[in-house]
């Protein structure tokens, strides 16, 4: 473990993350939204994401036992080809087969990588920073995040609307095939666990001590990942659900012009998450974990405005300007919070078994997120033209769920520098 924060072998993780994770952002704003464009249907883009989700509550505990027992330099270069391999294929097969159920298919495949790939990422940072260096470290994984999802949907629905769908995809194979070149260079610190029995008997034997370590070592974490659930079924699933809708097929704006500012969108919500993840890192020695409830409290306020301004105000972008503003602060604190979390469990969680942890609990969190995706597409259409309610709805259980669990994150330890 080197005592330098930005060691050579932590650089290549981050620049092969930027690369990674701004194929990983296109590839996932251009399926969707191209589904969403052909069907016109809420509840069609609902079920299909939901059903994305699925199996990477599977293969999110896989991940992390799997990223404690392999090299995770390996799993990440492994991974990266065959989420190359998966595009190339959907796009030989898409004028081919069934567009819904190809990209229901192509979908679930990369969430599945994608649930595998996150606890290797977060597991390695230990490997590959001191102790002292871990809050930063995140900070900056997270900014990462953000910025390659700030900059794949903008590019991404610039390059939609000009060019067409095959010319995103083929960019996002090109993304993932250079990172996974980039992580063949990279050394992280490994030390092969024993184990006697076999690969299910493993899985079985590794998530029973995560879980056991959750409920009973740390059951203050236990109570954060059920407030973590609900605000994932009631806020996130709702943004996820309803912006696109909104964007592209509510408001005045034009198709074209739609799938635009639509990208332009994610754009502003992803910079949002990255002026959180900036601030998270300027700002760790005087951040309280233990007033992160307030964080969750200031998202669910954020949702109001959205709500009010589609009620009051019939210019298509005027809605979407309030609509932007308010979900870039609710990305900005989010990032913030979930900075925060991270940090603390690395911190908290014995080095021998952090990637089975953070597995886990990615696991734990992922399984309101396809129920709230299927129940918002729903509402969505049985509430057209009454779209406010909705959104007025989510803003309002998040607000409630936020206040009654605030005591939670004030009994948190103290953040230890």
């Amino acid at each position: 473990m080197s005592e330098k924060l930005f060691s050579k072998n932590f650089t290549m993780m981050i620049i092969g993350q930027i690369i990674s994770l701004f194929g990983n952002a296109t590839v996932r704003f251009a399926l969707p939204l191209y589904l969403l464009n052909q069907t016109g249907s809420s509840a069609l883009y609902g079920i299909v994401t939901a059903c994305a989700f699925l199996p990477a509550i599977l293969f999110s505990p896989i991940g992390g036992i799997v990223a404690d027992r392999i090299n995770k330099r390996n799993i990440m270069v492994i991974l990266d080809f065959f989420t190359a391999f998966v595009i190339l294929i959907f796009s030989f097969l898409m004028n081919r087969v069934s567009l819904i159920f190809l990209i229901t298919i192509t979908l679930m495949l990369l969430y599945s990588i994608a649930g595998a790939y996150q606890p290797s990422v977060q597991s390695s940072i230990p490997s590959l920073v001191s102790e002292n260096h871990l809050m930063i470290a995140n900070s900056i994984v997270n900014t990462i995040s953000s910025f390659a999802s700030f900059l794949g949907p903008v590019l991404g629905g610039i390059l939609y609307s000009a060019y067409g769908l095959k010319f995103v995809l083929f960019l996002c194979i090109l993304c993932f095939f250079l990172s996974a070149v980039m992580e063949i260079f990279m050394e992280i610190p490994f030390t092969k666990q024993k184990s006697s029995h076999h690969i299910w008997k493993m899985v079985e034997e590794d998530f029973s001590k995560s879980i056991h370590f959750i409920r009973k070592e740390k059951p203050t974490i236990g109570k954060v990942l059920l407030i973590i659930c609900g605000i994932n079924l009631f806020l996130s699933s709702m943004i996820l659900v309803g912006m696109p809708y909104i964007i592209t097929e509510v408001l005045d704006l034009g198709a074209r012009e739609g799938n635009k500012l639509y990208g332009f969108a994610q754009g502003i919500f992803a910079i949002g998450g990255l002026a959180g993840g900036i601030s998270a890192g300027v700002f760790a020695n005087k951040l309280t974990i233990q007033k992160s409830g307030n964080l969750i409290i200031a998202c669910a306020i954020c949702v109001f405005p959205i709500g009010f301004s589609l009620f009051l105000f019939s210019s298509g972008f005027l809605n979407y300007i309030i609509m932007t503003a308010c979900c870039f602060l609710i990305l900005a604190i989010s990032a913030i919070f979930t900075v925060q979390m991270m940090a603390f469990i690395q911190r908290e969680t014995p080095q021998s078994f952090i990637g089975k942890v953070i597995a886990v609990i990615f696991t734990v969190t992922m399984c309101a997120q396809p129920l709230g995706n299927a129940f918002y597409g729903i509402l969505f259409e049985i509430c057209k033209g009454f779209e406010y309610f909705v959104i007025l709805f989510s803003g309002f259980v998040s607000l409630l769920i936020a206040i009654c669990t605030r005591k939670i994150f004030m009994k948190l330890s103290p953040n230890k520098e």
